[in-house]
């Protein structure tokens, strides 16, 4: 069954982030390059409701970028679909913010990288860009929604941490999510150029902000590493660690093809078809590669991921980024086997004792 559509609606973007594991092309107007024709998103939507639809998720690019993107939200209300929007905020505005407020179930995310302009505009390339995230936010908490704040670490802004919270406590959001900066596309470079953060440094950050951080806030804090670095507190709370939903999604390209996710774009393998040229039920029930994942996961992950106790809920935890990196849909997840060969994988999660660690030295985590 599909739950939820994830559309790519743009190939551009008004945002050069240095960290994008998506990496469109730089797009101050949204006129240089593709866009997602609104009959492909229409027809994507007819053809997936009977498969069970309840969801669009909206990203890019920048969403927003769009040129017919209040028309977008139009079809997906009249749909009676819930709502979720990733976006850097640029082209947010009182009116799109009370658009998404009339969808009954919403999810917004604004990506702020820095608690100040200079961090943030060093992280995004686009001077401006800091205020204008940050009135974004202000806009949809007037419109009643309380977005969350997407806060990308890296080692240029992992001293920031409880400076973010502050700061999106004062803009009203709801919630704070800490991403790891992931090796794909723009992300790769990073990785190779030790501008993000190591793992012992990442696993230390994560704890700081569940053992620190979160009791003195009201907001909800979540550091996007694997489930099995978070405490059996936060496991039990379920709060930011919600199984994978693999089994039920569907990325849409703004090119019109059918894909894992976004990084079908850079692995033409994970592509499955075109909208409309290809009905989605065929694609859905007949691709092999799709129906492999439904028969092999999690019991043909491999490496770290094989012996992890959380592999029922975590499924490797993003098997296109698995693939990118390895070739192979088994393949264990970056973090984890990074972990592990450092000896930083938590025993008490692994169903066999893992190999011994290499010799490798854990710096401390980036000042508090």
């Amino acid at each position: 069954m599909i739950n939820t559509l994830y559309f790519y609606l743009t190939e551009g973007c008004n945002l050069a982030c240095r960290h994008c594991w998506i990496g469109p092309r730089f797009d101050a107007t949204g006129r240089h390059y593709p866009t997602m024709p609104v009959e492909v998103f229409e027809t994507a939507i007819r053809e997936a409701k009977p498969l069970g639809l309840s969801e669009v998720k909206l990203t890019g690019g920048e969403p927003m970028l769009h040129p017919h993107f209040s028309r977008l939200l139009e079809i997906a209300r009249n749909e009676n679909l819930g709502l979720t929007v990733e976006t850097n905020g640029l082209l947010c505005t009182p009116e799109i913010s009370a658009q998404i407020a009339d969808f009954p179930d919403k999810f917004v995310s604004v990506s702020i990288d820095g608690a100040d302009a200079e961090t943030h505009e060093w992280v995004r390339g686009v001077p401006g860009s800091f205020e204008a995230a940050r009135r974004a936010v202000r806009y949809l908490v007037a419109a009643g929604i309380r977005p969350q704040v997407i806060f990308s670490l890296m080692r240029k802004n992992a001293g920031q941490l409880e400076a973010m919270v502050r700061m999106v406590e004062e803009l009203g959001a709801g919630s704070l999510k800490f991403n790891v900066v992931q090796p794909t596309a723009r992300g790769q470079n990073m990785h190779a150029s030790r501008e993000t953060i190591s793992i012992g440094e990442l696993i230390e950050l994560g704890r700081y902000v569940e053992n620190e951080l979160a009791p003195n806030t009201q907001l909800t804090l979540v550091f996007h590493y694997p489930p099995a670095f978070r405490s059996l507190q936060r496991i039990a709370s379920r709060e930011g660690c919600s199984a994978c939903g693999i089994f039920g999604i569907m990325g849409v390209m703004a090119s019109g093809h059918y894909a894992l996710c976004g990084i079908g774009k850079h692995v033409p393998e994970l592509v499955f078809g075109e909208v409309g040229r290809d009905r989605l039920e065929t694609v859905w029930r007949e691709n092999a590669l799709l129906n492999s994942l439904r028969e092999g996961l999690p019991e043909r992950l491999e490496g770290v991921c094989s012996r992890c106790l959380m592999k029922g809920s975590c499924f490797g935890s993003c098997i296109a980024q698995n693939y990118h990196g390895k070739g192979s849909l088994w393949a264990p997840y970056w973090f984890c086997e990074q972990a592990e060969e450092a000896g930083l994988f938590p025993v008490s999660r692994l169903t066999a004792p893992p190999p011994k660690p290499s010799n490798v030295t854990i710096e401390s985590a980036a000042a508090k």
